[in-house]
């Protein structure tokens, strides 16, 4: 997956109410961008921190400008947006490059399903069951390589893993998808210490039923692309 615009780097100068970074770009303009991540993006919102935005001019924007990456100047990148691990996954899907999935044709992005809930891909293929695929973007890595979901307690997750064991027991795939957003990790494990009821609801999901996927991602600030092999776990 490709940004639409090139993106231009700049320095974080505070990411506040979630949503919003002032930053510095390289001109010394401070702007605030959009951070489409709820999450508590631990360890990359620091002060000073090399990062990667997007501009756009589209008039129904407030903000000029979206936080996409995060640069470690070591060659390694983290995507912060949440919304990129689901185009990336689709166009991997689309290529037929996911392994376990590639038997299936038809996909269908943000199917209701479950209760007031949304599955992320819905896949069908005849004769074969239905494919319920939920993606998760994972960024957080507090130990050399190690990449954990989730970085703070996340109620909607557990809440997907109910619904995921339901469509298990129905007969249907149900597919946790982690697509990890680093490119520094090669490994990957819950932070059962930050969220134990969704480690544990990840435990219950298991035995029901549901797989777990895990892929690693290429990134640079042309764009995120899902990786063709499959991440240790």
């Amino acid at each position: 997956m490709r940004f639409e615009t090139p993106l231009v780097p700049a320095r974080l100068i505070r990411r506040y109410k979630r949503f919003l970074a002032d930053c510095t770009l390289e001109d010394g303009r401070e702007v605030t961008a959009h951070c489409a991540n709820p999450g508590s993006m631990m360890g990359l919102a620091e002060p000073g921190e090399r990062i990667w935005l997007e501009p756009n001019d589209d008039p129904k924007k407030k903000l000029k400008y979206g936080w996409r990456l995060v640069d470690h100047e070591n060659g390694q990148f983290t995507g912060v947006d949440t919304s990129v691990p689901n185009k990336a996954l689709r166009a991997a899907l689309e290529a037929g490059e996911i392994p376990e999935l590639a038997a299936y044709e038809t996909i269908r992005p943000e199917v209701k399903y479950g209760e007031n809930s949304r599955i992320d891909f819905l896949l069908t293929q005849p004769d074969l069951p239905d494919a319920y695929v939920e993606v998760k973007s994972v960024t957080l890595s507090r130990q050399q390589g190690l990449a954990e979901f989730p970085d703070s307690v996340t109620a909607r997750g557990t809440k997907h893993l109910g619904e995921l064991a339901a469509m298990a027991a129905q007969g249907h795939r149900a597919i946790m998808l982690y697509l990890v957003q680093r490119t520094d990790c090669d490994q990957f494990t819950l932070a059962a210490d930050i969220d134990p009821a969704y480690a544990a609801a990840f435990q219950a999901a298991q035995t029901q039923g549901v797989e777990r996927l895990i892929y690693g991602t290429r990134i640079s600030p042309e764009g995120v692309w899902v990786q063709t092999t499959r991440f240790t776990d």
